[in-house]
C-alpha cells in the first residue's frame, strides 16, 4: 500500500480533529521527554552513591525519579485516552462513508453480495482501522521518537557508543521495513474468509425454518464446515507470519542488548565512562526493547490496517452505473405512466421483459397479474429505476427516466411490498422514518383520513408505542397499515403495490382495504396482485405472460367480454392467479 494513501486518509479523518490531535502530539511528546529523563536521574544516583553523597541528595533524587514516572503514567494514560477517541472518531466517519457509498449503489452490486458480507466488510474491515487512526501514530511515530531521543542521548554521554547503538538500531530498523508487508497477502486472505463465513452464517440464520423443514441441515453443516475450513486456514497463516516477524525483532533485541553490554564493560575498564554511565547504556538499551516491540506489533496492525484498507478501497472503487439525470420538475399530483418497447434482461439472465408497451393515464389505477416470473416486480424496479432497460424506455409523468435526478425521482414513487421494513423505534419514528420535520399532528390528521386513528390510539403507549425490529410484535396487516400512513406521509404521485391484501385476518384486511380505497384518492397506482378479489378496486388490467403484455384494458370491459382471459379467470372462480 503507497505510503501516499496512509497520508491521504490520515489527512481527510484527523484534519477535522486538529485540536485533539495537537493535544495528542503534545501528551505523546512530554511522555517521551519523561522517559528519557528518568533513566539520567538513576545514572546519576548511582554516581552519587558511589561517590558517597548525602543522604538527603539520594533522597530528592529518588523522589524525584518516582514524581517523573508518574508523571510519566499520567501522560502515557492521557495519550491512550486522546488517541482512541481521535481513533474512533476517525473510523466513525470513514464506516459513514463507506455505508453512504454502499447505499447508493445499483442493485446489481448489493445482488453480488449478501447481507452478512456487507456488515464484515463495512463495519469489521474499518473497526480493524480504528488503530491506524490511534495507536498507530502513538506507538510508532512515538516510538520512533523515543529511539531517536535515546539516540542523541547515547551519543552525548559516548560517541562510540551511540554510533554503535545508531548503526544497530538503522540496521534492525532496515530489516522491519524491509518485512513490512510479509503478511498483507495472508491478513487480506483472512478478512476476505472471515467476510464470506459471516455472510453464509447471515444467509442460513435467516433461512433457518426452511433448511430444518425441508431437511437440510446435514447439508448446511458440511457446507458451514468447508467455509470456517477455509477461514481457519487463512487465519492460522497469517498468525504464524506474524508470528514469524515478532521472532525476527526478539532476535534483533538480544543482539543489540549483548553489544550494548559488551560496549559497556569495555569502555568502564577503559576508564572512558563511570558505573552510572554504564547502567544508562543498558537502560537505554533495554527502553529500545520497547518501541521495537511497539514497531513490530504496530506493523503488524499496520499490515491488518493495509488488508483493510484495500478492502474499504475496492468498495469505494465500484460506482454506480446509473448516473443522475440532469434533473426535471415533476408535475404536482398523480403522474402518468408509459412503457415504451421496454426489453430488460438482469445480469447474465434471458430476458424477463420482452417488447412491452403500455400507458396509465394520470390518476388511474392499474392490475398488474400474471404467473410468477412473468415480469411484475422487474416493472416494479424499473420504474424506481433499481435498473435500466436494456431497450426502449421508460417514462414518468412525460418524461424518461433518465432526466430526473434519482432522489426527486424515488420521492415520488412509493410502494407497498408485503415484507414490511419495521425498525426498532417507536411508531412515530418508524412513521417519519426518523426525519424530525413530521409532527404527531400531521400523523394522526393522516390517520383519520386512512380511518386508522382508533388503531393507532388503541396501541398500548399510541404513536409513542415500542416496535421490535422486523415487526416482532406486528401482525403482517398491522404492517402494511403502517406502511401506508408512511406513503400517505410522502404525498407520491405514483404507489405500487404488492399485493397488499394477503397473509392477513379479515378483519385487518377489510381495514387495509378502506385504507387502500383512500390512499388511492386523486393518484396513479398499480396493484400487483395474485388474488383476483384485489383487483376490484383498479380501472384497467394488464395480464402479463413470459414478459409479454397478453390482455390489456379497462376492467369493467375485459370483465365483461366472454372471450377475454380475465373474464376467464373471474368465470372459474379462482380466488388466485395460479403460479
Amino acid at each position: 500500500m503507497p505510503l501516499q494513501r496512509y497520508a491521504a486518509l490520515l489527512r481527510t479523518y484527523l484534519a477535522p480533529q486538529r485540536a485533539r490531535v495537537g493535544l495528542l502530539a503534545a501528551t505523546l511528546l512530554g511522555s517521551i521527554g519523561l522517559q528519557l529523563a528518568a533513566p539520567q536521574i538513576l545514572r546519576r544516583f548511582i554516581d552519587t552513591a558511589r561517590a558517597g553523597g548525602e543522604p538527603r541528595t539520594l533522597t530528592e533524587l529518588a523522589l524525584l525519579f518516582l514524581g517523573v514516572g508518574l508523571a510519566n503514567q499520567l501522560a502515557a494514560a492521557a495519550a491512550a485516552f486522546l488517541g482512541a477517541i481521535v481513533g474512533w472518531t476517525a473510523t466513525n466517519r470513514l464506516r459513514e462513508d463507506v455505508a453512504d457509498h454502499c447505499l447508493h449503489l445499483d442493485l446489481t452490486f448489493h445482488n453480488q453480495h449478501t447481507p452478512g458480507q456487507m456488515i464484515e466488510r463495512v463495519d469489521g474491515d474499518v473497526t480493524h482501522l480504528s488503530n491506524f487512526f490511534s495507536q498507530l501514530v502513538i506507538q510508532i511515530l512515538g516510538g520512533v521518537l523515543l529511539c531517536t531521543g535515546i539516540l542523541v542521548c547515547l551519543f552525548l554521554e559516548n560517541p562510540i557508543a551511540g554510533a554503535v547503538l545508531t548503526g544497530f538500531a538503522l540496521v534492525a530498523l532496515a530489516i522491519l521495513w524491509r518485512c513490512r508487508d510479509l503478511a498483507v497477502p495472508a491478513a487480506k486472505a483472512t478478512r476476505e474468509a472471515s467476510s464470506r463465513l459471516f455472510g453464509f452464517l447471515e444467509e442460513k440464520l435467516s433461512g433457518l425454518e426452511d433448511i430444518r423443514a425441508n431437511g437440510g441441515g446435514p447439508y448446511v453443516l458440511d457446507r458451514f464446515f468447508r467455509v470456517n475450513h477455509r477461514f481457519y486456514h487463512a487465519s492460522r497463516k497469517s498468525w504464524m507470519l506474524h508470528a514469524t516477524l515478532f521472532m525476527i525483532v526478539m532476535g534483533l533485541f538480544v543482539t543489540g542488548y549483548a553489544l550494548a553490554l559488551g560496549l559497556g564493560v569495555y569502555l568502564y575498564q577503559a576508564g572512558a565512562v563511570t558505573l552510572g554511565t554504564v547502567f544508562l547504556f543498558l537502560h537505554y538499551t533495554q527502553m529500545l526493547r520497547g518501541p521495537l516491540q511497539q514497531i513490530t506489533h504496530q506493523f503488524q496492525d499496520l499490515q491488518n490496517a493495509t488488508a483493510g484498507i484495500s478492502r474499504v478501497d475496492e468498495l469505494l472503487l465500484n460506482r454506480q452505473r446509473m448516473q443522475d439525470g440532469p434533473g426535471v420538475d415533476l408535475p404536482s399530483g398523480p403522474l402518468c405512466v408509459a412503457f415504451e418497447n421496454v426489453t430488460f434482461a438482469y445480469p447474465g439472465g434471458d430476458p424477463v421483459l420482452k417488447d412491452l408497451s403500455f400507458e396509465i393515464d394520470a390518476g388511474r389505477t392499474l392490475g398488474l397479474i400474471g404467473r410468477t416470473g412473468s415480469g411484475k416486480s422487474t416493472i416494479a424496479r424499473l420504474l424506481f429505476r433499481l435498473y435500466d432497460p436494456n431497450q426502449g424506455q421508460v417514462e414518468l409523468g412525460g418524461q424518461p427516466l433518465s432526466a430526473f435526478a434519482m432522489t426527486d425521482l424515488r420521492h415520488r414513487i412509493g410502494m407497498v411490498t408485503q415484507e414490511v421494513q419495521i425498525f426498532d423505534a417507536t411508531v412515530l419514528e418508524n412513521l417519519a422514518f426518523f426525519a424530525g420535520n413530521v409532527a404527531r399532528e400531521q400523523v394522526l390528521d393522516v390517520a383519520d383520513t386512512l380511518g386508522l386513528r382508533e388503531w393507532y390510539e388503541s396501541m398500548p403507549q399510541g404513536l409513542d408505542t415500542p416496535l421490535e425490529s422486523g415487526g416482532g410484535n406486528l401482525s403482517a396487516g398491522e404492517a402494511q397499515l403502517l406502511a401506508f400512513t408512511r406513503i400517505f406521509l410522502s404525498n407520491p404521485g405514483l404507489i405500487i403495490l404488492d399485493e397488499p391484501s394477503s397473509r392477513m385476518d379479515p378483519v385487518t384486511e377489510r381495514m387495509v382495504r378502506r385504507a387502500i380505497q383512500r390512499l388511492l384518492n386523486d393518484r396513479t397506482a398499480i396493484v400487483i396482485a395474485h388474488r383476483l378479489t384485489t383487483l376490484e378496486m383498479v380501472d384497467d388490467i394488464l395480464l402479463l405472460e413470459d414478459g409479454r403484455k397478453v390482455e390489456y384494458g379497462p376492467r369493467d370491459a375485459l370483465a365483461g367480454n366472454l372471450d377475454s382471459r380475465y373474464r376467464q379467470l373471474l368465470d372459474l372462480g379462482l380466488g388466485e392467479v395460479a403460479p
